[in-house]
C-alpha cells in the first residue's frame, strides 16, 4: 500500500480508524501492530508516535467508543421525557443501536479485555456512559421510600447485563443470532419483568 502523507495531527486519527476497520474483521485481539500501521498507509515505527502498543491503540478505540455510546444514551434519556419508564427503556435500545451502528468501538469497549481504567481518559469516558444509565435508574426509583428503594447502580448494572447479552446473543449477525423476536422487543419485555419484579413499576404501567 503507498504511504500516504498526513498533516500534524491526522495519523492517529488515522491509525485509530484503521484498527476499528481491523477489530471488525478480525476481532480486538486479531490483528498486529503491523497490520494497524499497513492499514493506515504509514510504516509501523509511526505506530509509536502515538501509542506505546496494540492495547494502547484500542484504548484508545474504546474511549472514542464511550464518547459516542455516551451521547447517544444522553440523547435517548432525553432528560428522562417524556416518562422514567420510557426514557429508561429508550436508553436499552440505544445500546442495541450502538452495537450495530458501531461494531468496531463496541468490540474494543467490552470484548478486548481493555480496562476501563487503562488510562485516566479512558475511564472518564466510561464513566460518562454509565452516570446515564445510572441517573435513569435513579429517576425510575424515585417514587419509592428510600428504605425499600433498590440501589440504583445495581439494577442499572444488571440492565446493561441484560442489554449486553441480548447483542451478543441475537443482535451481532452471528450463528444463533436468530430469534423468534426482535432483539429491542426481548430486552424491553426483559427490562419490564425484571423492573416489576423489584417493584420499580406496577403490572399496569
Amino acid at each position: 500500500m503507498p504511504k500516504r502523507g498526513y498533516h500534524h495531527g491526522n495519523l492517529k486519527q488515522a491509525l485509530v480508524d484503521a484498527a476499528l476497520r481491523l477489530i471488525e474483521a478480525k476481532g480486538p485481539t486479531g490483528f498486529t501492530l503491523s497490520e494497524a500501521a499497513k492499514n493506515a498507509g504509514v510504516t509501523p515505527a509511526a505506530v509509536y508516535r502515538h501509542f506505546e502498543g496494540r492495547e494502547d491503540l484500542i484504548a484508545e478505540c474504546a474511549r472514542q467508543g464511550h464518547e459516542i455510546f455516551a451521547d447517544l444514551m444522553d440523547h435517548a434519556y432525553n432528560g428522562g421525557q417524556p416518562t422514567a419508564l420510557a426514557a429508561f427503556e429508550a436508553t436499552g435500545r440505544a445500546y442495541l443501536a450502538f452495537a450495530r451502528k458501531f461494531p468496531g468501538h463496541y468490540m474494543a469497549m467490552f470484548e478486548s479485555g481493555t480496562s476501563a481504567n487503562a488510562t485516566p481518559e479512558l475511564a472518564a469516558a466510561a464513566n460518562k456512559s454509565r452516570d446515564v444509565l445510572e441517573r435513569a435508574a435513579e429517576a425510575l426509583s424515585a417514587h419509592i421510600p428510600p428504605e425499600k428503594r433498590p440501589p440504583p447502580s445495581m439494577f442499572s448494572a444488571h440492565i446493561w447485563a441484560m442489554s449486553h447479552g441480548v447483542v451478543e446473543l441475537f443482535a451481532r449477525g452471528r450463528p444463533g443470532a436468530n430469534a423468534p423476536f426482535p432483539p429491542e422487543d426481548l430486552l424491553e419485555a426483559g427490562i419490564g419483568i425484571y423492573l416489576r419484579g423489584l417493584g420499580l413499576i406496577t403490572p399496569d404501567s
